[in-house]
């Protein structure tokens, strides 16, 4: 595996996960927390991120083999929880949950979107990982394996920076137009789910597709 198949990998990870495509939706998840908050959420997602991934190349197949669970199966479930908090962004319910300060210190947000739904099944959804189980089992040698996970670490690195730019979009939409951005972002993230659900369905019933 050379320096071509690695960027190969790195572009890859890139163009399914598209962390400029997710800003937008980044922004409406994170529209009830302060501007420290929105920044450890982004921290958060992308560790999550390269976390699951990395655990991926290393053990992913292993890991569904292990429960029986397949990719349709996964796609399924993954589409699922999309489809709850794209409801729960149409009826404006998303943040609603509150804390105190107590709470606050403890880092105890009863509704962080950190990890779900941003980091799963947002960004390292069923696209991404089946990206990265298809290669760590065409290129399974120790060197390959480090290489797909540095870029993993550095593709976390680029969504983190991507995702700083959410201040500049809160400036110049304000509250009212994150308001409308999350009904909207809703009713897309609805169609996403819908989209994920239909393909696993199509995977776990081949006669759907034709």
């Amino acid at each position: 595996m050379d320096l071509t198949l690695f960027l190969q990998f790195f572009v890859g990870l890139i163009a399914i996960i598209n962390p400029v495509g997710l800003l937008p939706v980044f922004v409406t998840l994170t529209s009830h927390q302060s501007e420290a908050e929105r920044l450890r959420t982004s921290t958060i997602a992308n560790f999550a991120v390269v976390v699951i991934l990395v655990t991926t190349i290393f053990a992913g197949q292993i890991i569904l083999d292990m429960f029986s669970i397949s990719i349709p199966a996964f796609r399924i479930a993954g589409g699922t929880l999309i489809l709850f908090i794209a409801m729960s962004m149409l009826q404006g319910k998303l943040g609603e949950v509150k804390h105190n300060s107590a709470e606050d210190r403890e880092s105890a947000n009863k509704e962080s979107v950190a990890v779900v739904p941003l980091a799963l099944p947002l960004m390292a959804g069923p696209g991404a990982i089946s990206s990265v189980l298809v290669f760590s089992a065409e290129y399974h040698e120790p060197v390959a394996l480090m290489g797909m996970s540095l870029c993993v670490v550095l593709f976390g690195l680029t969504s983190w920076l991507v995702f700083r730019l959410a201040p500049v979009l809160y400036k110049v939409l304000g509250q009212t137009g994150i308001n409308v951005i999350t009904r909207i972002m809703g009713l897309l993230m609805l169609a996403i789910g819908v989209e994920i659900m239909a393909a696993g369905l199509k995977g776990l019933f081949p006669v759907l597709a034709g």
